[in-house]
């Protein structure tokens, strides 16, 4: 990967987020999982780090390691829980009822689990995916070309996807309704509506990511803010104020989760089972995801942000600017003279989706450049992201929002 570095001689904006090496509490991509544990689905298997990623089913959990490998625990009942060998190369996973999905690095899709509705097996045409994601007993997943291919139980139509089937950033599954997010920030959805899950509030503009609880539905803005709607007995559509500064959002049974650009995680409705109750320490959270009545955070690498950051030996982000941006982003930082630094990328679910060598830098500011696309080459879709900058034991981190 070619390497985009430049000098610069005065700080620009202030810090949007950073971890550093220099603080106490230290991080190394670990899972926070609270709520029910009857079936161990909160036990996250040791060693708890280096994982990049995590997903949360009906009464089991999943958690891709940087590894690219995939951990697996809770109810084993339909074999959800045995990964299938071999069990490498492996970028995102999701968790349906009884069932889980992995997606590879080869932009193929492994299913493993429960099949009483097809929903167990890979899909047909089996190419070309860039995101996936599950309902109850089915699967939503999104070609490269935009497209979305749905297979599984489709009861209430839940797998018709609408025409015309083109243009999809992202998809989201819940009991019985989909929906597909368009590049132009649009919502989709269809199948079960008995509860409005799929009656998208006005004005349908302006969402970067979309996620279904059992039978409601949350969109996220590109303000920041969340919009949700469908079944509320539980208050899991009432969205806490400030409503505001939210960069990513999960569904659970009866229950929602938004992850705030400043690491916390805000959890509401259902909490019978403490799965709205987020363990303390609550920062450096990177992922959210929510099982039937659990609930998991992603805390990222590093340490969150303390006064003694701002000391010599630390390495700080000090803006990304512009932001949100559309070609490229600059990030300038601060460096204490270091040998090798590494630029990475993360989307809102934990997955890497680039990384590059900036080489050495002497004490003082720099600035390298991201140009919104992926370790291909590929053009990244709408949506927030994660820079990262890694030298050894010391980190920093800044939230990016790209708008096409």
């Amino acid at each position: 990967m070619k390497k985009c570095v430049f000098s610069v001689s005065t700080l620009v904006s202030a810090i949007i987020l950073a971890f550093t090496g220099t603080a106490a509490a230290q991080y190394n991509g670990e899972i926070a999982a609270f709520g029910d544990n009857s079936y161990g689905q909160c036990g996250v298997p040791s060693p708890n780090q280096e994982f990049s990623g995590v997903a949360a089913g009906w009464h089991h959990s999943l958690g891709v390691k940087t590894s690219g490998s995939v951990i697996a625990w809770g109810d084993n009942e339909y074999f959800q829980c045995d990964v299938p060998a071999p069990n490498s190369d492996f970028s995102a996973v999701a968790a349906g009822g009884r069932h889980s999905l992995g997606l590879r690095n080869d932009a193929t899709v492994v299913a493993w689990g429960n099949n009483s509705y097809g929903q167990g097996v890979a899909p047909p045409s089996n190419s070309d995916f860039v995101s996936i994601s599950t309902g109850w007993h089915f699967n939503l997943a999104v070609k490269n070309t935009g497209s979305i291919v749905a297979w599984g139980d489709n009861t209430h139509g839940q797998c018709n996807v609408p025409a015309p089937n083109q243009d999809f950033i992202g998809a989201a599954g819940g009991f019985g309704h989909s929906l597909g997010l368009r590049s132009d920030g649009s919502i989709v959805a269809w199948g079960h509506n008995y509860f409005g899950e799929c009656d998208v509030p006005s004005p349908n503009t302006g969402f970067t990511a979309v996620a279904s609880g059992w039978y409601h539905s949350i969109g996220l803005k590109a303000d920041g803010s969340i919009v949700a709607w469908g079944r509320n007995d539980n208050g899991q559509c009432d969205v806490p104020s400030p409503n505001s500064g939210f960069v990513a959002v999960a569904g659970g049974a009866d229950h929602s989760l938004g992850l705030k650009a400043d690491g916390t995680i805000v959890a509401w409705g259902y909490n019978f089972y403490g799965q709205c109750s987020v363990p303390s320490p609550n920062e450096v959270f990177v992922a959210v995801a929510a099982g039937r009545f659990h609930s998991l955070g992603l805390r990222g690498f590093g340490t969150p942000i303390r006064d003694e950051a701002s000391t010599p030996d630390a390495l700080l982000i000090n803006s990304v600017h512009p932001n949100p941006f559309a070609m490229s982003a600059s990030v300038v930082f601060q460096s204490p003279g270091l040998s090798t630094v590494t630029l990475e990328v993360y989307d809102t679910g934990g997955r890497l989706v680039r990384a590059d060598e900036l080489g050495s830098f002497a004490i003082g500011q720099h600035a390298a450049a991201w140009n919104g696309r992926d370790a291909r080459g590929l053009e990244l879709v709408s949506g927030v992201y994660f820079i990262r900058l890694r030298s050894g034991e010391l980190m920093a981190s800044a939230r990016v929002v790209l708008v096409r």
